[in-house]
């Protein structure tokens, strides 16, 4: 999934490469996945009913996920939040004649912000929740949501070397390239867990779950631990 951090231009999209390869005739999600290598633990119905509801996805990337959600789940609509003009574009190739989703091409926490109260449902999949400042992103979310809105999103348990993850709201820096093919660098936020409920609750959180998903993956790849966090707008 890509992040929504501050909106860039073409040239110095860091997500100008990432599922470049991707074809349009890909087939469609039938299951919607959390882990990291999307194949196991448990699916949709950690988002809850969402018939009828307003959803949004935090950095929606190609928007596969979203489009499952819009497809399948019975929302009145679900916007796909993404700030990489290479993944709007891909989304919008890919999924932008499935009813009721909408792809919009912005920061997140700047179109959360500008719009209270109108979310029932926003969910993150490796995308914003780990590239952008929690400090920024969560109010932003606690605002867009209505009173009893749930936020789940799905997150690192651990760097991708094994490092363990940070026991302070900080960053690391992870390679990325530019659209031209230039080595660079963008921030993500890899935290303890205890660090993420503390946000959660100083944000107008309420913890309802945290899964821990752990996958030795296909062969010859990392093990990897996935962290997903449900939490439910605690204002009245």
């Amino acid at each position: 999934m890509t992040p929504t951090s501050p909106t860039s231009t073409a040239a110095s999209d860091l997500w100008h490469h990432y599922g470049a390869s991707a074809s349009p005739d890909r087939p469609a999600l039938t299951r919607l996945h959390w882990d990291w290598y999307q194949r196991t633990g448990p699916g949709e119905e950690l988002l809850g009913d969402v018939v009828d509801r307003d959803v949004a996805e935090l950095g929606a990337g190609s928007a596969r996920q979203a489009a499952y959600v819009a497809r399948t789940m019975g929302p009145a609509r679900v916007i796909a939040l993404d700030s990489s003009e290479a993944q709007h574009a891909r989304s919008t190739a890919m999924h932008g004649d499935v009813p009721r989703l909408e792809l919009v091409h912005t920061d997140a926490a700047t179109y959360l912000s500008d719009r209270p109260s109108t979310l029932d449902v926003a969910y993150s999949l490796f995308g914003a929740v780990d590239f952008c400042d929690p400090h920024v992103l969560l109010p932003a979310v606690a605002a867009a949501l209505r009173p009893g809105g749930r936020l789940v999103f799905s997150t690192l348990g651990h760097y991708k070397n094994g490092t363990p993850p940070a026991t302070e709201c900080q960053p690391a820096d992870v390679p990325a390239r530019l659209a031209d093919g230039t080595a660079s660098t963008m921030q993500r936020w890899v935290l303890d867990t205890p660090v993420w409920e503390k946000l959660l609750d100083g944000y107008g959180f309420e913890l309802l779950s945290c899964d821990v998903i752990r996958d030795q993956g296909p062969e010859g790849a990392t093990p990897m631990t996935t962290t997903v966090f449900r939490a439910k707008s605690s204002r009245p």
